[in-house]
Parts: structure tokens; C-alpha cells; sequence
């Protein structure tokens, strides 16, 4: 066994090859005072409170190497008083509060431990402290300068936001710029209040004494009245956080990152770690509403239930089962979104359902199933961080995906190659070896210029091509036609830059391919997937140990799942086409109905639908169609026009607006069932708190709709729902809440519930009907709308890193001191040539819509190109989108709106 064999007060311990001598004090069951130290970080040794013998020298064990043969001793009693001395030392340069019996820091506990009262700190104070961020206040006074802020800062997050100032006694953290925390490059993940063990560095409010130095052990469940500890998977984002949330009366006292999470490993960022201030927010819907007169009015579940079943009988009965549908949800619970699919099917009769991956990710699962067979990434994401090259791709994880993007960066930073293909100079891409900047909507033509070269300079594996690909001849006569100075012609990247780029991914020897909305919100979206994955197939680098595939990051907290479990015009649960016999039969024989042959419409044919008074019924849940989806004008007019539209909504958003009935639902914090990640992982959700008053989760609502019209879903819990679902779809068969609560997250295919799910994809044969990959010959088709003189500017819409989506749920709370408006990036040569200074209003209008932001000039973005988010949806941004969209799967072009800029 590899690693060395040491004697910790004469025990003998096996510790791993470069482990600490504190890893092996604590292998043999000790336990030492570690100030300074924090598993995540690097050792520092500057506390000197884990002072050990080691054959004889009195050394710090955290910083001293391990060694096969050592002799360790801690247990002396000149060593423990070393011990004591040194902490009553730090202790002693403190306020007395510092040490106060109602103190919960880490310093605190240690001190009360070592019998060291509240008088050993005889510290003046007086240094002063900094209360400008909402969440993350600094009292300078209980500073040890122990630097595990900074190192968290540093080496977790890669923000480099803090730093050490002063000398001596007088060194304290400051952030790194000089003024102000706010005003700082601080992004609020959090990690620097967890690792304080002093409480200098809190969290306000009543998670003040639950998030600092060691986390408190927190009873899991008890009373309601007592502090309990709920362990849940975060509903923002798809990187999918394992997070420990601490109630306190009914009410989220502190959301802490769960040290053993499988992908954030303790770490987590400001919207998972702080953004819960919308659960008691006054705008909370809790009452069911009911359209009277015009107006919404507050009605009981039971009207409102009656009044959703007539409208559905009367839809059905005047135009046909086809003449209702759904709108599912990406933030709903995978069992919330098969009861959906569920109900559409089984009660109304219709293929008529979809989610918000139409929107997003829908180019993923086509692209991704005709190059490999199965609509999810290829490999796990700790396998994409073993990774020697990363190719980044039209995506800015460090905003949109913070946790990934700071390992992403760590593993940068550590060494791996870097090749980041957007527009903008933001994220990763300051830190790129080769930073490929294309015109937006030239992705195929980028994709194909690197392939050129990949087959041009023999990195290719020949091996892997000539035996588990297919579609080579085809490819390669087509790549003829973009050799790399016609590719730059086309995307405006240097050709020198596009071959340094190929050579980086294709000399790597295990490269793995991240992307993000930026290849899929396109025209060609689908073009653009099955472009890029031809990179990884010429490669070899899919199912192989030769590299870690194709990987999609994903929006939203369960936009794969809600696919998953069927939520699609097109599939059921599973991906079984609705079009197979033999699918349809599976799913009969388990709901006991006839399933409808015939796909049902995408989300935008649903609109279409009802604006042509063919839709009678819509029911919309979760998503804010009017502010999220393109040519929002033209989404508000559907809506309108159709008899009955039926919203589940945590707020009045705009959607619910223009709805006939409202019914108020729980958070993801307020619910029981799972969500998948975007690497396939099922992980468990738990309700840390109830829903405000009368709202019910989406599970229950469903139900009660079915209810209301006379029929049984069956199903009766979350846990029966994913158990029926794994009859439906094999690759979920050895899925259940059970397995999950006790191993945790497990990938997806998992077919058998005695074995492992599959983290790495096709390892064996690809799924598709040849069992083969297949490379893609599709050519470089222009995007939908380009720049002219009427409007010269290319538009780009994405995420902010404060906000998530149309920011229902962030801009309720602290996230809005963060970022309180609406900004348009612009490069400083369109600033002067449209006369727009810094910070001034601009209106932007497109052949679509008008919009009113605020102008921010700086460089991220290039010139003739505009960028914004959509969280504020009083700024229209969605106005302004066209209705372009993926030929094969209907998803939006939102990466490019022809625009132009003016002041008022």
C-alpha cells in the first residue's frame, strides 16, 4: 500500500503519500487546535497552536510532511501547555467579546475547551469593522491574521478579493482593492465567514453564530422551534450544490455548503449561500387567485380547483385533448415534472407538454444524442477537473456557474491548458492560453476550422475513428472548405490563433469540452453541438481514458431532469420516443391508458397556438414566460388570447399576470423529491421549511387538479412517483429515494439498483443504433438576423453573477445591493461613436421591441457587439429578442438581436 506508516502516541497509523503530520494525528483519533488551518486550504503554520513531537523536534503539524518511520507524540504535558500558551497568546490581543460565554467561533470553543476564560483577552479593540455588504460584515477586532480567508479567497473561489494589511499586531483582512467590502471584487460565496474561526469575518442577521469556524453540529430534524440542520440540493443553478440548511423556528436561519457535497465540496456561491431572503419576502403568493371582473382576486384551493376542471373539460370538449397544454418547470422536482407529463397525458390526452429547455438546452439533447446516443454529457465533472487542456466554450462559468468556475479555474491555475472560445473577455477567458473571440452566430465555422486542423496536423486518433466512429469521409471532404483563413474571414478570429488553439486540444493528452448557451441559443444551435462534439470524437477523447468528452453546464437546478422524467413534446420519461410502438407500450402497461402516437407542440407552437385561437388551455408552471422567452411582446398577446392559462408562481410575476387562475406554490427549499445536475447525478431535496400559508407544492397541486377532474394519478409520494417512473425508463430503474438518502448522489444510467450509476458514458459502444459516435457534416449557415445600418450593433443577452433568470427570486433580497439595475456592456469606440457616456440611460430597440438600460463602457465586450442580462424584466429585454429559432429543436437564437443604441 502506497503512502507511510507512522506512530501517533504509540499507535501506529497509515497515512496517504504527502499527507501532514496532522493527517495522522487525526488518523490515530486525535485531535489538535489548528487556528490557521482549514482541510480546504493550503497549510500555513503561522498560529503554532498544533505543535507536536516528531522523533524529538517540536514542529507544527500541519505543515510538516509525513514520513514513513516517524514517532509523533502529542499527548505530554509540556506539549499541551505549548499548546495552550499559544492560543491564550492569540486569545490575549483580543476584545473581551471575543471569547464571551454566547461566542460560537471556533476560537471561542477552543479556548473554553483549554480552560482559558473571557478575562485572558485583554485587546483594546478600536481597529473598527465594515458593515457595507449585505452579507459579509467585518469586525477588524477579532482579526487573528491567520489568512484562511485570504487562502479561501484565493485558492476556492479564485477571486483574489482579500488580503492581509498592516504589520505586526496591527495586520487585519482588508479587500484586496483598498475601500469598501461591497465595493470590492468580493462575488459573496460565503467562503471566507465559514472558515473564520474567530467570528471577524460574519454573516448578519440571525445566521450570525451558525456559519463561522467549525460549523456548528446541528441536530438533524427536531422540534420546530429548535435549530435543525437539513441536508438539500440548492434550486438554483445546474451545477447542482449539496447544501446544509439551518431552520430556526419555521424560518431559514443560515444555508451553509455541505463539506462532503460531490460537487462543491464545501464551497458554494451567493445565490445557494444567501439568496433564500424571497421565502418571506410580503410579495409571497399564498392564497390561490381567481380572474373576476378583470381583476385577480384572492380565492380558496377549492374554487380555484373547480374552476381550473371546468376550463379543462370545456377545452377538451370543444377542440380536443390537443387544444390544452403545459408548460413544465426546470425548477420543479424530477417527481414533480413526471406527475406533469404524467397528467397530460394520462387525465387530458395530449403529447402537448414541454420545458424550458426548449429554451436553452434543447440543441444539447439533440445534438448530443445524434453524436452519441444519450442526450446527457459525457463524463462526470471530477473527471472534467482531471482534465490537462480545457476547451470553454461560449460559456462564463465563473458567473453563471461560480462553483465550477472556480474549479475550473483551480485547475488552471494548477497547471492545465486553457482554450476559452466567447465573444466577451470575461471569466475564465482572462486566463485563457488562447482566447477565441467569433462574431456571434459563427460557432459552426469556428467548430470546423479547428476540426480542419486537428485532421490537417495528424491529431486525430486514427485508432478510435476507424473503430467506434463513423461519418470521416464525409467530414473530412467537407472541412475542405474551412481552412483557417476563411474561417477567420468568417468569425473574425486570426487564423494563427485558431491553429495554436487546435494544437493546445489536440496535442492534450486527456482534453475534455465545456460549453454553455452561448454554442446553443442559436439558429444552428443543434449544428453548433454536434460541431463541437466532432472535436471530441476526432480526438478520441468520448469513453475513453484519453480525455473527458463533451460537457454541457445547465441553466437552471433541474433543466435535465424536467427532460429526464419526459417533460417533452417528443419523449417519454427516459427519452423513449412517443413515435415507438414499443415505448408506448411500456408506458400503458404502467398507466393503464392509451399514450397519443402523435408528438405534441414545443412551447413556441404553443404560443403560435393560441394566438391562433386553436390553444383553449395553458397551464404555465414555474417559468415566467413573459419575461423569459423571445419577442415577449408576442408572448404576452398569447396568453391573452387564450380562454384559460393556469399559473403556479411563488410571486405575481408578469406571466401570472395575464393569468386566469394563480396558484401559489412552495420554493425549492419547501420541497421533497430530487433534481439531476448537469453531469447526470440524482441527488436528493428535502423541505428545510413549510410553504407561507395556503401555497402547496407543485407534487400536491397537480394531484389536486387531477383530483378535481375525477382522476387518480397514483403516485402518492415523490418517492412512488421516481419508483414509477424507473418502470417507465430503464436508465432510472435502480434510482429511489431510499438508495439516494444513503449514498447520496448517483449518475444516471443506473438501470440496476445493485450497482453504480454510469459517471462516464460509453465506455463500451455508444448508444446510438451502431453503437458508433457519429461525426456531423453540417455547413456554416449564417445566423437569423445580422447587423445593418438601421442597426449596426449585435446584441448578446446572459447571466450576471448576483442574479439567476428573470431574478424573481434574487431581486428579492440582499442580491439587489449587489446589482441593482439593468446594464448594457458596450465596448469605449461604440460608446464614442453612438455618444453614450458611462452610466447614462440608453434606450436599445432591435425590429422587435425597445428596451431602456443603464450604459456600462468597458472593453469585456468587443465593438459592434452589445451585452445584457434578463434579470430585470421591467427593462424588456425579452421585448427585444427575435423569433428565430433552432431549426430542429425550436430554441431560441438569443445569442444574436440586431440592435442599435441611442440616449434619450
Amino acid at each position: 500500500m502506497i503512502g507511510c506508516e507512522i506512530e501517533v502516541d504509540g499507535t501506529g497509523v497509515h497515512v496517504p503519500e504527502g499527507a501532514s503530520l496532522l493527517a495522522a494525528v487525526r488518523a490515530a483519533g486525535a485531535e489538535l487546535p489548528t487556528l490557521c488551518s482549514d482541510d480546504r486550504l493550503s497549510p500555513a503554520g503561522s498560529c503554532r497552536t498544533c505543535l507536536v513531537r516528531a522523533d524529538g523536534r517540536t514542529v507544527a503539524a500541519c505543515v510538516t510532511p509525513a514520513a514513513s518511520g516517524v514517532r509523533v507524540e502529542t499527548a505530554t504535558d509540556d506539549l499541551r501547555q505549548l499548546r495552550r500558551d499559544a492560543v491564550a497568546v492569540i486569545a490575549s490581543a483580543l476584545p473581551s467579546r471575543a471569547l464571551a460565554d454566547d461566542n460560537p467561533s471556533e476560537l471561542a470553543h477552543l479556548c473554553r475547551s483549554l480552560g482559558i476564560g473571557p478575562e485572558a483577552a485583554q485587546g483594546a479593540g478600536g481597529r473598527g469593522g465594515d458593515d457595507s455588504h449585505p452579507y459579509v460584515h467585518l469586525d477588524r477586532d477579532l482579526c487573528i491574521a491567520c489568512g484562511r480567508c485570504v487562502r479561501m479567497c484565493a485558492e476556492v473561489q479564485g477571486t483574489f478579493a482579500l488580503t492581509l494589511v498592516g504589520r505586526g499586531a496591527d495586520t487585519v483582512v482588508a479587500p484586496g482593492t483598498g475601500g469598501a467590502w461591497v465595493e470590492s471584487d468580493c462575488v459573496a460565496c460565503g467562503g471566507c465567514v465559514d472558515t473564520c474561526p474567530t467570528g471577524a469575518i460574519t454573516e448578519p442577521g440571525p445566521a450570525r453564530g451558525l456559519t463561522s469556524g467549525i460549523l456548528p453540529q446541528l441536530p438533524l430534524g427536531g422540534a420546530p422551534t429548535a435549530t435543525a440542520r437539513t441536508p438539500t440540493t440548492c434550486g438554483y443553478c445546474g451545477v447542482g450544490c449539496a447544501l446544509e440548511v439551518a431552520a430556526r423556528d419555521g424560518e431559514v436561519a443560515a444555508v451553509l455548503p455541505a463539506r462532503d457535497g460531490p460537487v462543491n465540496q464545501g464551497h458554494a456561491c451567493v445565490k445557494g449561500r444567501f439568496a433564500h431572503g424571497y421565502l418571506t419576502s410580503p410579495e409571497r403568493l399564498t392564497r390561490p387567485l381567481l380572474r373576476r371582473a378583470g381583476h385577480l382576486e384572492p380565492v380558496g384551493w377549492d374554487e380555484a380547483l373547480g374552476h381550473i376542471a371546468r376550463g379543462l373539460h370545456a377545452a377538451v370538449g370543444a377542440g380536443g385533448p390537443d387544444s390544452v397544454a403545459a408548460i413544465s418547470s426546470a425548477r420543479a422536482t424530477n417527481e414533480e415534472n413526471y406527475l406533469v407529463q404524467k397528467f397530460m397525458r394520462v387525465v387530458i390526452g395530449t403529447n402537448n407538454v414541454d420545458n424550458c429547455s426548449r429554451l436553452c438546452h434543447s440543441p444539447s439533447a439533440a445534438g448530443l444524442t445524434a453524436s452519441f446516443g444519450f442526450s446527457g454529457g459525457t463524463d462526470s465533472f471530477d473527471d472534467v477537473e482531471r482534465a490537462d487542456c480545457l476547451l470553454v466554450v461560449g460559456a462564463n462559468p465563473v458567473e453563471a456557474h461560480p462553483v465550477v468556475g472556480a474549479r475550473l479555474l483551480q485547475r488552471v491555475l494548477r497547471g492545465a491548458k486553457l482554450v476559452v472560445a466567447d465573444p466577451r473577455a470575461v471569466g475564465l477567458a482572462l486566463h485563457a492560453d488562447v482566447h477565441l473571440r467569433p462574431r456571434p452566430g459563427t460557432n459552426v465555422a469556428l467548430f470546423h476550422g479547428l476540426a480542419r486542423v486537428l485532421l490537417a496536423e495528424g491529431l486525430a486518433d486514427e485508432e478510435f475513428l476507424r473503430e467506434r466512429a463513423t461519418g470521416l469521409p464525409e467530414l473530412t471532404e467537407l472541412l475542405d472548405d474551412y481552412p483557417p483563413d476563411r474561417v477567420a474571414d468568417i468569425t473574425g478570429v486570426p487564423a494563427a490563433d485558431l491553429v495554436a488553439a487546435a494544437r493546445l486540444y489536440g496535442r492534450a493528452e486527456r482534453p475534455a469540452i465545456v460549453y454553455g448557451l452561448g454554442v446553443t441559443e442559436h439558429l444552428h444551435g443543434t449544428d453548433g453541438v454536434r460541431s463541437l462534439s466532432n472535436l471530441a470524437i476526432l480526438r478520441g477523447a468520448v469513453g475513453t481514458d484519453r480525455g473527458y468528452g463533451v460537457n454541457p453546464l445547465r441553466g437552471q437546478n433541474n433543466v435535465q431532469g424536467a427532460s429526464d422524467m419526459g417533460a417533452l413534446p417528443d419523449f417519454l420519461p427516459g427519452y423513449g420516443k412517443v413515435t415507438d410502438t414499443a415505448v408506448r407500450s411500456r408506458a400503458e402497461a404502467v398507466w393503464g391508458v392509451r399514450v397519443p402516437p402523435r408528438p405534441g407542440l414545443r412551447i413556441p407552437d404553443m404560443f403560435a397556438a393560441a394566438r391562433a385561437r386553436e390553444l383553449r388551455a395553458l397551464w404555465v408552471i414555474g417559468e415566467d414566460v413573459c419575461a423569459t422567452d423571445p419577442d415577449a411582446n408576442r408572448v404576452a398577446q398569447a396568453l391573452d388570447a387564450c380562454p384559460l392559462v393556469v399559473c403556479n408562481e411563488l410571486f405575481l410575476s408578469e406571466t401570472a399576470r395575464h393569468a386566469d387562475v394563480v396558484l401559489p406554490v412552495a420554493s425549492w427549499l419547501e420541497k421533497d423529491g430530487t433534481f439531476v445536475n448537469f453531469d447526470r447525478r440524482f441527488q436528493r431535496v428535502r423541505p428545510a421549511v413549510p410553504p407561507p400559508g395556503e401555497a402547496r407544492c407543485d407534487f400536491d397541486a397537480v394531484h389536486a387538479v387531477a383530483a378535481a377532474m375525477g382522476a387518480d394519478l397514483g403516485c402518492a409520494t415523490p418517492a412512488s412517483a421516481l419508483a414509477e417512473c424507473g418502470r417507465l425508463a430503464p436508465a432510472f430503474a435502480g434510482l429511489s429515494h431510499d438508495r439516494l438518502d444513503r449514498q447520496g448522489a448517483i449518475p444516471w444510467p443506473c438501470p440496476d439498483p445493485d450497482r453504480q450509476g454510469e459517471a462516464k458514458l460509453h465506455t463500451e459502444s455508444f448508444a446510438t443504433p451502431d453503437g458508433r459516435a457519429h461525426l456531423a457534416a453540417a455547413p456554416y449557415l449564417p445566423p437569423g438576423e445580422r447587423p445593418d445600418d438601421d442597426y449596426p450593433l449585435v446584441m448578446v443577452t446572459g447571466r450576471r453573477w448576483a442574479h439567476y433568470n428573470s431574478g424573481s427570486m434574487t431581486r428579492r433580497g440582499g442580491n439587489l445591493a449587489l446589482d441593482p439595475v439593468d446594464v448594457l456592456d458596450l465596448h469605449p469606440d461604440d460608446a464614442i461613436r453612438y455618444h453614450v457616456r458611462n452610466g447614462a440611460q440608453v434606450t436599445v430597440e432591435s425590429r422587435h421591441g425597445r428596451a431602456r438600460l443603464i450604459a456600462r463602457v468597458s472593453e469585456q465586450t468587443a465593438p459592434g457587439q452589445v451585452f445584457c442580462s434578463f434579470h430585470f424584466p421591467t427593462s424588456g429585454v425579452n421585448r427585444l429578442t427575435s423569433d428565430h429559432a433552432d431549426t430542429v429543436t425550436s430554441c431560441p437564437e438569443y445569442k444574436v438581436t440586431a440592435v442599435r443604441v441611442a440616449t434619450p
